[in-house]
C-alpha cells in the first residue's frame, strides 16, 4: 500500500490538484448547494473532518491541496491507477471530488465489467468502489487488449456514467438544476 507522503509530485496529482483548485475558485456559499460553503471546492464538512477549524473563506490553498491529495487521490488509490493510465486517474480524480471517490471508482468498475466481452478478457469486478488488485489487473488487461483506442473508449464510458448521474441528480432534486449546466459544461469532456 502506498504511504500518503510517498509519490508526492511523481504521480501526476500535483498538476491535477492545481488545475482543480484554479477551476473551483475561492470561497462560495450558494444557498442551493447541499454541501454548504466551500473554498477551493472543499466543503466545510470535509475541511472540519480533516482538522481545519478556521473560517471557510480563509482556508489556505495549501491545506486544500493537502486534503485533495490525501482524501481524493491517495486514499482511493488513484496513484495506482495512474501507473496504468494518467488520463483515467485524472478523470476519476475529478469525478471523485465532485461525486465522491467511491462513486468514481464504481464507475470504473462498472465500465470495465461491461467492456470485458462477457468475461472473456477478465472476470467481472465486484462493484465495491475500491481500487484493489482485481480492478488494476482488469484495467491493465483492458488497456493492453484494446490498445490503441481503449483508453479513449473507457474515458467516454466514465463520462457517460458521470453525465447520467448529473441528470438523475437534477431530476430527483429540482434545486440541483441550478448546477446542472455547470456540471455538464465543466466536468464532462
Amino acid at each position: 500500500m502506498t504511504n500518503e507522503s510517498q509519490t508526492a509530485g511523481t504521480d501526476g496529482a500535483d498538476a491535477l490538484i492545481v488545475a482543480l483548485i484554479d477551476r473551483e475558485g475561492g470561497y462560495v456559499a450558494h444557498p442551493a448547494d447541499r454541501g454548504g460553503p466551500t473554498c477551493f471546492g472543499i466543503t466545510e464538512a470535509v475541511a472540519r473532518a480533516h482538522g481545519y477549524a478556521g473560517p471557510m473563506a480563509l482556508l489556505p490553498r495549501d491545506e486544500a491541496s493537502a486534503i485533495y491529495r490525501r482524501i481524493y487521490w491517495l486514499r482511493p488509490r488513484l496513484d495506482a491507477v495512474a501507473m496504468h493510465s494518467v488520463p483515467i486517474a485524472a478523470e476519476l480524480f475529478d469525478t471523485g471530488v465532485n461525486m465522491g471517490p467511491g462513486v468514481a471508482v464504481t464507475f470504473l468498475q462498472r465500465a470495465l465489467t461491461a467492456l470485458n466481452r462477457n468475461g472473456r478478457d477478465y472476470p467481472d469486478l465486484v462493484l465495491d468502489g475500491r481500487i484493489g488488485p482485481q480492478t488494476t489487473a482488469a484495467l491493465d488487461t483492458f488497456l493492453t487488449l484494446r490498445h490503441p483506442g481503449g483508453e479513449t473508449v473507457l474515458l467516454r464510458a466514465l463520462e457517460a456514467l458521470q453525465g447520467e448521474r448529473y441528470l438523475r441528480l437534477a431530476e430527483r432534486r429540482p434545486a440541483n438544476e441550478t448546477f446542472l449546466y455547470g456540471w455538464l459544461a465543466n466536468r464532462i469532456g
